[in-house]
């Protein structure tokens, strides 16, 4: 198995031309802004990517980024268990962007918060909402004990149920205007 290894901002910037990027955020994070020259294939989505990622692979390294670099760090994990040697890079969109480096962003595309975002307002949301319906229903309670069990199993599995629903919303998903996976894929058969 090969072990995955990781970039800082600036040392990918200059050797991003050497690199094939793969952003693996959600469509709708992805079309808020990536790094320029970044192929979206959504984390979930994956699995389906591998043979055309391992053809990539063969013709030059692969950077895959992510909003922080946790989703980008299993991606590589998961390209590794498929012999696929990749490299994350640190801290992610948003450290590239902190760094003063610019992200490419298509005409008319909204903003989207990071699905980590989305998920702590979400599951913050449902607990208070268990908590307060608990003072007139008891049972409600329980709603707020689910979601952090959910979140301790969560942390634990190294995986997220609910980023997993949540990238199912509209505005998680890839503009109408924007190319899809099926479109990524065939060009990085080359």
């Amino acid at each position: 198995m090969i072990s995955p290894s990781s970039l800082s901002p600036a040392q990918a910037a200059a050797r991003l031309e050497e690199f094939t990027v793969i952003d693996v955020r959600a469509p709708g994070e992805y079309a808020s802004g990536h790094v320029p020259g970044a192929l979206n294939i959504p984390l979930d989505r994956l699995g389906e990517a591998v043979p055309a990622l391992k053809s990539a692979s063969a013709r030059g390294s692969l950077l895959v980024v992510c909003a922080s670099g946790v989703r980008s760090t299993r991606a590589c994990e998961i390209l590794a268990d498929a012999d696929i040697e990749a490299t994350t890079l640190t801290g992610g969109t948003s450290a590239w962007e902190g760094d003063g480096r610019g992200l490419d962003r298509p005409d008319g595309a909204r903003a989207t918060w990071p699905m980590e975002r989305q998920v702590r307002l979400a599951a913050g949301s449902l607990v208070v909402a268990g908590l307060l319906a608990g003072r007139r229903f008891p049972a409600a309670r329980w709603l707020s004990a689910g979601i952090g069990a959910g979140l301790v199993y969560s942390a634990v599995s190294d995986t997220c149920g609910m980023a997993a629903v949540l990238s199912k919303l509209p505005h998680n998903r890839a503009p109408r205007s924007g190319a899809g996976l099926d479109a990524t894929l065939d060009a990085l058969q080359g």
